[in-house]
This record gives structure tokens, C-alpha cells and sequence, in this order.
């Protein structure tokens, strides 16, 4: 049995504050800041260039990801840590693509923006006849045609945390004969996730928001063994080469899932990560949903019990994540009401509020003390002054 406990004392919050934006930028965990003086200190004083073998920075990529792919259901050895979501999107996209004689790839409406930019960014640069085809989230399996080379979506959707149903869409896929690439940016870390077993081709995500390794942390990316060792490293970088201090002129890539790096691992930023998958450890990923799934419905009930918000995520616990949201026309305000009196969630245009529900670091007590502050801002209207209208630069 997961002690939720003992993960919460293991991060440092501000006592004064309940924090339901995990969902966004986890928490700092409490050994983040000696893992990272560490490595400043002992590994990047006093190694100096030879941290890179005798710390093992250059093994981190791999290391940290099959750390993370226990979280995600895959096998050993087949994710990788480096670069960015959207680098690992295009990099899935690029060799996904070359696979196929097919020019149609389909995603959702609800798809996170900048997966979507960055499809269009790659089919701009390819021959023409490629389309990027939308269709409502609803509609992605009827949409499944012949015509379909790659299936493109988030898994959960970053407003209302809609789940699709990752195994069913990818054996559709399959049997039209696409392939699949799963965004996991708000699923790593909130739920069970098995892309073995689900059968996914490709994968990315994020280490930021549930699995808490700061900002800037580094993305992943999976790719499926029956492609790993022929998918095309469209970002051929010399960390991704097969040798890369031969030095050699030509590129050549490299074995499985280490063809997928790119540029140079961000060693502090790893050492961080590094210090937030201890706290996985132990932790069993069905008992975390529970959790989840319990926590979310107390706020749910007591914020509906208390005004008249209309909610915007699935009202069936099994198709919806780890956050829940809600809509209101003034979203922003009330968001920004919230925050000053200690309850922090977020908001996405253009109208909801987003609310993280993190079992590693929320209770009942902090579920309940929230939901009665919104109750109470929108109870007396104090979420209306100038002040909380006023827009700023992340919302």
C-alpha cells in the first residue's frame, strides 16, 4: 500500500499553501537541491570534463528513462531522455512519417497547440500532399480510414483532461494500418499508463508537471522495439550517432532508442529529475489513480454542492485524468482571486479553471479547504476587483 503520507513529506511546500497546479510545474522535492549542489559542487568542481564518464552524465539519458518508462509501461531500454516536448513531437512525427507512403495524419481538435505547430512546421518542410487532418475527439476513430498514416494525440486533453482510450485507438490504428504517436504530457505521473502492452509505435512527454523535475526539465520520447533500430533520426545530432567521438564526418545512427538523441544532456537539470523519480519508488500506479479518482470527485461534489459552476471535464472518473476543470466567463479573475488567498491552480482560455489533483501531495484537508475558498469568492464576488483582471504574461 502507497503511504501518500510519507511522498507528500518528501516535498517542500509553503505551509500556507495548497498547491493544485501540479498538473503544470510540479513541486520541488526536498533532495532536488542537495542532488543539484552535488552535482555542481562534486561532480562539476571537482570532475570537471570528467564528470561525463566518472559521474555518468552521458549515461543519464538512458538511465533516467528507463526510470520513467517503469512509470509508463514500456520495456527496458526503449525511452530516452533530452531536448523538449515539441523536439521529441517532431522527432516521433519525422520518423513515424517515413514509414509510411501515407500523407494524411489525423489528430484531434483538442490537441495541445504546440504539438500542432509543430506538425504543421514539419509538413511544411516535406514534400507537398502532406495533411494535418482535425477531427472532433469524439470523432478520431471513424476517422481511422485507409487514407490515415499516423495518429497523432494527447492522450489527455491539457483543459478538461478528457482520457481517449489509448489501447482501443491504437488497434484501430493498427488494423487500418497507421501508426501512432501518444502525447503523454498530462498522463505520465497521473495514471497507469501501458504502451507495451497497448502496442503504441512512439511516444513523448514531459518531467516537469506530475513527475516534478522543475523548470526546463527534459522530455522523453518512446519508441516501440519493432521500430527502434530502423525509425529515422530526423534531427540527426552527434549525441544520437553510433560513435559520436569517432568524429566521423558522415552520420551514422545509432543502436535503438539512443538514435533519438539529440544535443547535449542538461546535467543539473537530470540531477533534479533524478532526485523527483526517487520518490516514484514504491509508488504503485493503481493505487495512485485511486487516489486520484477519490480526491477529484470530494472536489467536484463540495465545489458543485456550493455554487453553480458548470464542469467541464468528464463526469465519468474513468475517462478523465488527473486535474479537473471547471468553466466560468470571468475563469481568469476567479483564478487569479484564488491565488491570492493561497489556493493555486491555473487557467486556459477562455474559460477554464484548471485544478491539479496530486495524490503524491494532496489530502482531503487541502481538497476541502480549496474547494470552500472558491465557494467563497465567487459566494461574495471578491474575485471582481481591477486587480485580478489584469492579465499577465502565464496564466
Amino acid at each position: 500500500m502507497t503511504d501518500f503520507s510519507a511522498t507528500r513529506a518528501r516535498f517542500a511546500l509553503p505551509a500556507d499553501l495548497i498547491y493544485l497546479d501540479g498538473n503544470s510545474l510540479g513541486p520541488v522535492p526536498r533532495a532536488a537541491t542537495e542532488r543539484v549542489s552535488g552535482a555542481i559542487s562534486d561532480e562539476w568542481g571537482r570532475m570537471l570534463i570528467g564528470g561525463w564518464v566518472q559521474a555518468g552524465w552521458m549515461d543519464q539519458p538512458m538511465r533516467l528513462g528507463d526510470r520513467i518508462g517503469r512509470l509508463i509501461g514500456a520495456e527496458p531500454g526503449q525511452v530516452v531522455l533530452g531536448d523538449t516536448l515539441s523536439i521529441k513531437l517532431y522527432q516521433a512525427l519525422a520518423a513515424a512519417l517515413a514509414q509510411t507512403s501515407r500523407r494524411v495524419v489525423l489528430t484531434d481538435t483538442g490537441n495541445f497547440p504546440s504539438d500542432l505547430y509543430m506538425a504543421e512546421g514539419l509538413m511544411r518542410t516535406l514534400d507537398a500532399g502532406h495533411e494535418l487532418r482535425r477531427v472532433a475527439p469524439e470523432e478520431v476513430e471513424v476517422a481511422l480510414t485507409d487514407e490515415v498514416g499516423v495518429l497523432m494525440l494527447t492522450e489527455c486533453d491539457y483543459r478538461t483532461g478528457r482520457l481517449h482510450d489509448m489501447a482501443a485507438l491504437t488497434a484501430r490504428a493498427h488494423e487500418v494500418g497507421a501508426l501512432t504517436i501518444w502525447d503523454l504530457a498530462h498522463s505520465a505521473g497521473a495514471l497507469p499508463i501501458n504502451l507495451a502492452g497497448a502496442r503504441a509505435d512512439y511516444a513523448v512527454g514531459c518531467t516537469y508537471k506530475y513527475l516534478n523535475g522543475g523548470p526546463g526539465a527534459p522530455a522523453f520520447i518512446y519508441v516501440s522495439p519493432r521500430h527502434s533500430d530502423r525509425a529515422l533520426p530526423a534531427l540527426s545530432g552527434w549525441l544520437g550517432h553510433d560513435a559520436p567521438f569517432d568524429f566521423s564526418p558522415d552520420y551514422v545512427a545509432g543502436q535503438g532508442v539512443s538514435r533519438m538523441r539529440v544535443g547535449t544532456p542538461p546535467v543539473l537539470q537530470m540531477a533534479a529529475l533524478d532526485a523527483a523519480l526517487d520518490i516514484w519508488e514504491g509508488v504503485d500506479m493503481q493505487a495512485l489513480r485511486r487516489r486520484s479518482i477519490e480526491l477529484s470527485e470530494l472536489f467536484i461534489q463540495t465545489v458543485e454542492a456550493g455554487t453553480d459552476l458548470e464542469l467541464a471535464s468528464p463526469r465519468d472518473a474513468s475517462r478523465r485524468g488527473s486535474h479537473v476543470s471547471f468553466r466560468h466567463d470571468s475563469g481568469y479573475a476567479v483564478m487569479q482571486a484564488l491565488i491570492a488567498r493561497g489556493v493555486v491552480g491555473d487557467f486556459r482560455a477562455p474559460d477554464i479553471l484548471r485544478f491539479g489533483i496530486t495524490p503524491l501531495f494532496l489530502d482531503e484537508g487541502d481538497i476541502r479547504k480549496a474547494a470552500d475558498t472558491l465557494i467563497d469568492i465567487l459566494a461574495t464576488g471578491a474575485w471582481d476587483r481591477p486587480e485580478f483582471h489584469r492579465r499577465k504574461a502565464v496564466t
